[in-house]
């Protein structure tokens, strides 16, 4: 997935620290990611070590193709059965259905799967939908992520910090007298809005316009003064832009 020409994911701190769902009350979906990652390790190591002139670039140039539904070329049959890649395919949608379930259960239900007209669509792994095309799909993971970086750092200022290897990270448990105190919200409000101002990049085309005035409307209100402040430095012609944007919204009845 591909987020460096989206206006809504250029925030220098979007994606500093990825944000993760929290399974500290999800033990068993937390063991089984950990057996599974060690799995998905032990079989390329394996493939590699039977066959060394196999590459990953190679193995996931083919799995790639394999997503698309194309066809393989005899070099890349050769490295198919070599990898083993039908089975490294598995493994990794695997890794995506619990990875998925992980987040669902912390609140991310994206439209696509649970759509009535599209019913045949939830039984394809995810990675294959993304790669064959699947925007609404990707659109929808891409902007929980976002929300949920964004919470992150309203707790990050807050004082609570969600390591994830806390007998590393936090060898004195700091954390435990934090989370007991619970998240100062007008503290963590205004962190979200500030990491937000003068970071983000106004789009080209307007329905991405549209998205990312509808996104910033919670903390900047119907003030096009504000949302023009957003990115950085004062334009008139974007700030023109903007007031045609709200303006729109207002006739559509959606603000």
């Amino acid at each position: 997935m591909g987020m460096g020409n989206d206006p809504r994911y250029n925030n220098s701190r979007c994606f500093e620290t990825f944000p993760f769902p929290d399974l500290d009350a999800e033990p068993a979906l937390r063991d089984k990611l950990r057996e599974l990652g060690e799995k998905l390790d032990a079989h390329r190591k394996a493939r590699q070590a039977e066959h060394p002139e196999l590459t990953l670039t190679g193995m996931y140039n083919v799995l790639e193709k394999l997503r698309r539904g194309k066809s393989l070329d005899e070099k890349e049959k050769v490295i198919h059965d070599q990898g083993l890649v039908s089975l490294l395919k598995q493994i990794h949608d695997e890794i995506d259905r619990v990875v998925l379930e992980a987040y669902r259960r912390r609140g991310f239900q994206p439209l696509s799967l649970n759509d009535e007209k599209r019913q045949d669509a939830s039984s394809t792994p995810i990675a294959d939908r993304l790669a064959r095309g699947d925007e609404e799909l990707e659109q929808a993971i891409l902007q929980h992520l976002v929300d949920l970086n964004h919470k992150r750092a309203a707790e990050e200022a807050a004082g609570i910090i969600r390591y994830l290897r806390p007998d590393f990270q936090d060898p004195r448990n700091t954390q435990a007298e934090v989370s007991q105190k619970g998240l100062d919200l007008p503290k963590a409000k205004a962190a979200v809005a500030t990491a937000k101002v003068g970071k983000m990049t106004w789009p080209k085309e307007l329905p991405a316009k549209v998205a990312l005035v509808l996104e910033l409307l919670p903390e900047t209100g119907n003030d096009s003064e504000a949302l023009d402040r957003v990115f950085g430095r004062a334009s008139q012609k974007r700030r023109t832009e903007i007031e045609e944007v709200l303006t729109t919204l207002k006739a559509l009845g959606q603000i």
